[in-house]
């Protein structure tokens, strides 16, 4: 009788330290910043490219992301890009603007899911020329059935031929 009373009270200890509810993780997708497309520098149109043309310089620095289960079994996926900006001498005002995209890709890259384009305004106040900023959220949402694990997220600023090129001569910074 003695061994059934404590096997009861084991039980019921055990019991405690769980949850019916447990939560379950939603899947992420490998969420990467494109190295060729990681810096931007604009130069004002025709001019060559030196300090006192230059519009803007950033960087992208980081990325914050969120994974959550939505109604009907989907996963909605949340990037937000950490930038280091800077407004150059020859913008005109306090307000600087940086283009840039994230494009979902199938796990091997072989294809493109969908591309997402996106404006981050930076407004300087005062003589302030630099900043770090998280550009707001963009929602990417995987319906039921696909598994976000099986895809990739890559972040760029969105630039031009030349722009990318110059990034290729250059190499990381």
């Amino acid at each position: 009788m003695r061994r059934f009373g404590v096997l009861v009270l084991a039980g019921l200890v055990a019991a405690c330290g769980s949850s019916s509810k447990e939560q379950v993780l939603a899947p992420c997708p490998r969420v990467t910043i494109l190295a060729d497309g990681a810096d931007i520098t604009r130069y004002r149109p025709g001019a060559p490219p030196d300090l006192a043309a230059m519009l803007v310089d950033g960087r992208i620095a980081g990325v914050g992301v969120t994974c959550d289960y939505v109604r009907g079994g989907g996963v909605e996926v949340k990037v937000a890009a950490i930038m280091d900006v800077e407004r150059g001498p020859a913008t005109r005002g306090n307000r600087a603007e940086f283009p840039w995209f994230l494009a979902v890709t199938s796990g091997d890259d072989s294809q493109l899911v969908e591309r997402k384009e996106a404006l981050l305004t930076v407004n300087f106040e005062g003589n302030q020329t630099r900043t770090r900023v998280t550009t707001a959220p963009e929602s990417i949402i995987f319906p039921a059935g696909r598994n976000p694990a099986f895809y990739r997220v890559r972040i760029s600023f969105a630039l031009n031929a030349e722009e990318l090129d110059r990034n290729r001569r250059r190499g990381p910074r």
